[in-house]
């Protein structure tokens, strides 16, 4: 592409932010860089608020540190200062109305060793998986089930709703039924495919090697570090519109906006959520938007609380609910002064509600969700407390469930994509942060050399 190239990236959020800003990298200073974004802000599930006085996240709030894209993007910005660890304060569970400690030595909560589930699943099924290396394993190399068929009939039912349920409702909002193997536990995967005589050995085989340091990593300041100086080094034109469709043009193409505006491009990222992808394509790419429309999305709530300094908090990182407790609403409690460190003078916590297939976070207003919190605090710590500040954020439509099957699919959509024309997003090569800033350096890599 020769200086001066037109790019327009569909999409502010953090995949949109991080193609704006390889494509500066690639492209240079005399290139025009648009961003078609029609919210109040940039970053999309990276958000900033202020609560009780203190910055806290209430989209994204993590990422996992050792991977490389994030810390080494933080580099690149000048940002590296800004990596923070967390405090070392691990998860609980909570199954059939007890806090239970989070099992060491999982893959996303698939057990390596029975005695770590121990109170947390019944003793029968503690025999089940001591056995399960004894039984003879049936494995298809590339086969990819529901992580809840293959780890149920392994181990057990309860380990699928005690153990792995709670961390893959935490990542997206679903479940081990709704989440294939090799998008959950891809190493698991991998391991089987090289010939691991069972589950419990290949689980063993997948458990990454002891590593000093923090598994997560976050920012000081929070993520609008990131944002902010994503935007400053794109040098990036902001137009608060939304894309309603792509066209192939003469001179390459046109992004036309929800007012009938083009704005003309020599080509395009498109950084949607795959619910949105598939109107903007479907005239020049059918079967990839047809792929989209296909993928699964689950929404959620984030109820975000101040409270008084000094409330009585166990010295944890958060709670993962098991299954839909009667006695609860919400899934998952993330206590950020315990998870990065207390600053102020208030504790910081917040509550996720809404899991793949109910309309909890589209239905539910903000008063019954603000109750709901105070009642699960209670019915989980005993406590019962005015909040100093709180927040309600919701998250339509942004989780999507990777299925069995998933990097087939999206190796299909993007083949199917023209040159020119290249997608980034949570929904492709995983939902979180390092992933997404991977998909985006795929993507503008793909149209800078197109």
């Amino acid at each position: 592409m020769t200086a001066g190239a037109r790019y327009c990236v569909v999409g502010g959020g953090i995949s949109g932010l991080v193609a704006a800003y390889r494509l500066r990298v690639s492209a240079g200073p005399d290139a025009s860089i648009t961003v078609l974004d029609p919210a109040d802000r940039l970053g999309g599930i990276l958000r900033t608020d202020r609560l009780g006085g203190q910055l806290i996240d209430v989209g994204a709030e993590a990422f996992v540190a050792r991977r490389p894209e994030v810390p080494a993007l933080l580099g690149e910005l000048g940002l590296s200062g800004r990596q923070i660890a967390t405090t070392g304060a691990r998860p609980l569970i909570y199954s059939e109305g007890r806090l239970h400690a989070l099992p060491a030595d999982t893959v996303n909560g698939i057990p390596s060793r029975s005695e770590t589930l121990a109170g947390l699943v019944d003793d029968a099924t503690i025999r089940w998986m001591l056995d399960e290396p004894r039984r003879p394993l049936r494995w298809r190399p590339g086969a990819d089930p529901a992580v809840a068929e293959l780890v149920g009939d392994r181990f057990g039912e309860q380990v699928v709703v005690r153990s792995v349920d709670p961390l893959l409702a935490g990542v997206y909002a679903g479940s081990a039924a709704t989440i294939g193997l090799r998008a959950a536990a891809p190493t698991v995967a991998a391991a089987l495919d090289g010939g691991a005589r069972s589950l419990t050995e290949a689980v063993r085989t997948a458990l990454p090697p002891p590593r000093p340091g923090s598994v997560f990593g976050a920012l000081d300041g929070c993520y609008q570090v990131l944002v902010d100086e994503l935007v400053r080094r794109s040098g990036l034109s902001w137009a608060q519109v939304a894309a309603a469709g792509v066209q192939r043009t003469p001179a390459g193409w046109d992004v036309v906006d929800d007012e009938g505006t083009r704005w003309p491009a020599d080509a395009v990222v498109l950084a949607v959520p795959a619910p949105r992808l598939p109107a903007l394509i479907a005239d020049i790419a059918p079967r990839s938007a047809a792929l989209a429309r296909d993928i699964p999305v689950a929404s959620a709530a984030v109820v975000a609380l101040a409270l008084p300094g000094g409330t009585p908090l166990p010295e944890q990182s958060g709670v993962l609910v098991a299954g839909r407790s009667p006695a609860l609403h919400t899934k998952a409690v993330t206590l950020s002064s315990r998870k990065w460190g207390r600053r102020g003078n208030v504790e910081l916590l917040r509550l996720s509600y809404g899991r793949f297939g109910d309309d909890v976070a589209r239905a539910t207003g903000d008063e019954d969700l603000l109750a709901w919190a105070g009642e699960d605090l209670a019915t989980l710590f005993g406590i019962t407390v005015d909040p100093v500040d709180a927040l309600v954020v919701r998250w339509i439509d942004a989780m999507p469930q990777y299925g069995p099957g998933h990097a087939d699919r999206v190796a299909e959509l993007r083949a199917g994509l023209p040159a020119g024309l290249a997608v980034a997003g949570a929904y492709l090569d995983g939902i979180g942060v390092p992933a997404c800033v991977a998909a985006a350096t795929r993507a503008a890599a793909a149209v800078v050399a197109r």
